[in-house]
């Protein structure tokens, strides 16, 4: 099936007609910088900028960096305060004049982990894939399955949300070079593996390509290990989450 998958982020509006079956991407990502201030009104427009720059008129299915539930934005922890409580896929679908999908950004990009990245060869396991970036996403499968919604980066964990102390950007506001931050992000770990005891932590988002840089600081049970779909992911897993809803599968 072919979707027009799109990440949206605080930065950058992401989307590419996406093949399902394979994973790939049928056109040239676009990228489109996010308006400021970044109302409900505002990104639903610039989404359709997008679906009209790709000429596009089939289906769209979309990342989001907030818990969506029922189609409506619950939580802004990373994004302006007037979304929460928005009905997102309603505002979407009525500016583009067609039915739009809409999910939580990291649970999208542990979709196209679980199907086309590393956690392929955890489908009968216990896998949390953690999106580490301007705060901490997370999504949660259990034999292939999604638990959507999870906030695992907002546990409370030093005082405070644990994305406010090892996050990406947590560490570039600490000034702290990647063998500390790979510290924190052990203990951070090892926190959850006490609480859940997955099998394997992915992590992805763009602190993922320095993995190795902080690889060696970890000392737990459960295997971590980083994502492969990397900076796609968002998109390739808008659409798979789109394939979903339309077949119910």
């Amino acid at each position: 099936m072919e979707i027009l998958g799109v990440d949206i982020g605080g930065s950058g509006i992401k989307g590419a007609i996406v093949d399902t079956d394979s994973g790939t991407l049928l056109t040239e990502r676009i990228r489109i910088k996010t308006p400021q201030p970044a109302t409900p009104e505002a990104i639903a427009d610039t989404l359709k900028e997008l679906v009209e720059t790709i000429k596009w008129d089939g289906p769209v299915s979309c990342g989001f960096p907030a818990r969506v539930i029922r189609g409506t934005v619950l939580t802004a922890a990373n994004i302006d305060k007037s979304w929460i409580n928005t009905p997102v896929e309603q505002l979407f679908s009525k500016t583009l004049g067609q039915t739009v999908f809409v999910a939580n950004d990291a649970d999208v990009a542990g979709i196209a982990e679980m199907h086309f990245g590393a956690g392929k060869e955890y489908l009968d396991k216990l896998v949390i894939v953690l999106t580490i970036g301007t705060g901490i996403g997370s999504a949660i499968f259990l034999n292939g399955k999604l638990y959507p919604n999870s906030e695992l980066g907002h546990v409370i964990f030093h005082g405070g949300s644990a994305e406010k102390y090892c996050s990406d950007a947590a560490r570039e506001k600490a000034g702290i070079k990647w063998k500390e931050f790979g510290d924190r992000f052990n203990e951070y770990l090892k926190h959850l593996e006490f609480v859940m005891h997955p099998d394997v932590f992915i992590l992805g988002g763009g602190a993922s390509k320095k993995f190795e840089k902080y690889a060696d600081r970890f000392d737990l049970t459960t295997e971590v290990i980083p994502a492969k779909t990397l900076n796609l992911a968002g998109i390739i897993g808008a659409a798979l989450y789109g394939e979903e809803r339309l077949t119910g599968n």
